[in-house]
């Protein structure tokens, strides 16, 4: 039998250790898990030095104490499914001959024909453990367990994908896209039927069909799911997912008045026509453009409010001011200023300036607004 080479068994080894010692803390307090109140969709191929899950679960944070019961029972169950996976991983590697050069390839191939036969019966908490796993082995600076589970959970999303419906795996594809012109001809092929193609290569891969409505409203709906979260975690899977859903309903072609566009919006919402306010009232500059930036990172106006993540949306404010320095519409807390609803609520401002045939100064003000917060989301995506 051949010998497993030393670097692969350690990871192994260490991952193992990992799942047994770090996730069973917090076991006393286990209850039922919660029935999640909206479906999320878990579903991006995407390269395993950098996944890039559309939804991926929250962070638990640093004390166990402080976790959610049922957070920790989808964890404990999940963590068990992944220290099975990888102890037949290593049994299999241990029957092996590899030569270094093809170690990470061997892992790879031994990951897709595990988690192929398990992928079906995987708990709920499975990704929720191995990211949990992820951020102990980035602790202990131990990059070969950090990227022997990447390329697990990799392999699952990757199984993942192939039962997503159609829109949901292109709007994986387009947020693994770099190039604008190339995200632009991805859809126009997707929009055409889908097929088989070449890639920049020269490598064929299949590219399903979808309508390009269906794909704008997947990643609306995924936005949504993420920015009613108190804080986001992946401001950078954030941008993407606006790109994405911006250009796709630039290209059906229906402009701001396009009626398939309407998410239902009965009123605007008050954090971020508060800051609008604030930006319309500036010349556009540097200074404005700086002021969008920060916002879109996650400053000012758009910080998480960490504090009070806790303290409910009902929450009431001592010193909330509204437009122009009233008092706020509602007296409740708004929530910081999100991307995604940012440009959904300076699109729905444009729309009614020009339903009602009113463009002037304060359209083209909006139109700049516009264009210079995708611009910025386009950096910070890629």
């Amino acid at each position: 039998m051949a010998i497993l080479p030393l670097s692969l068994s350690h990871s192994l080894t260490s991952a193992l250790s990992a799942t047994s010692s770090g996730i069973g803390r917090p076991v006393a307090r286990l209850l039922h898990p919660r029935v999640p109140s909206r479906p999320t969709v878990i579903c991006l191929a995407a390269p395993p030095k950098v996944p890039v899950p559309i939804a991926s679960p929250a962070s638990l944070g640093d004390d166990p104490s402080k976790w959610d019961p049922a957070e920790c029972d989808a964890l404990l169950r999940g963590g068990q499914q992944v220290a099975s996976v990888l102890q037949e991983m290593l049994k299999l590697m241990e029957d092996m001959e590899m030569d270094g050069s093809f170690e990470s390839l061997a892992v790879e191939l031994i990951a897709q024909g595990v988690i192929g036969k398990r992928v079906d019966e995987m708990e709920s908490g499975f990704l929720m453990a191995l990211d949990y796993m992820i951020q102990l082995a980035e602790k202990d600076s131990d990059n070969e367990r950090k990227s022997l589970l990447e390329v697990v959970k990799q392999t699952v999303l990757d199984h993942l994908t192939k039962k997503c419906p159609p829109h949901v795996q292109v709007v994986g594809l387009l947020c693994q896209t770099e190039k604008k012109d190339s995200r632009h001809e991805l859809l126009r092929r997707v929009a055409a039927g889908g097929g088989v193609f070449k890639n920049d290569k020269g490598l064929k891969c299949q590219i399903p069909g979808a309508n390009l409505n269906d794909i704008a409203n997947q990643a609306d709906d995924l936005l949504e799911s993420m920015e009613s979260r108190p804080t986001i975690p992946d401001r950078k899977l954030l941008a993407r997912l606006v790109i994405v859903r911006e250009e796709a309903r630039n290209m059906m072609g229906g402009g701001l008045l396009d009626e398939r566009n309407d998410r239902c919006f009965t009123t605007l919402p008050e954090a971020e026509v508060n800051f609008l306010s604030k930006l319309v009232a500036l010349k556009p500059g540097k200074a404005l453009e700086r002021m969008i930036k920060d916002v879109m990172q996650g400053k000012a106006e758009g910080a998480d409010n960490i504090e009070n993540a806790n303290a409910g949306p009902d929450s009431k404010l001592d010193h909330l001011t509204g437009i122009s320095g009233r008092g706020s519409v509602t007296g409740l807390k708004p929530r910081p200023v999100r991307p995604g609803m940012f440009l959904e609520t300076v699109s729905k401002v444009l729309g009614g300036i020009y339903a009602n045939n009113t463009s002037g100064i304060t359209a083209q003000h909006l139109e700049w607004v516009h264009q210079t917060t995708l611009k910025i989301l386009q950096e910070m995506a890629f």
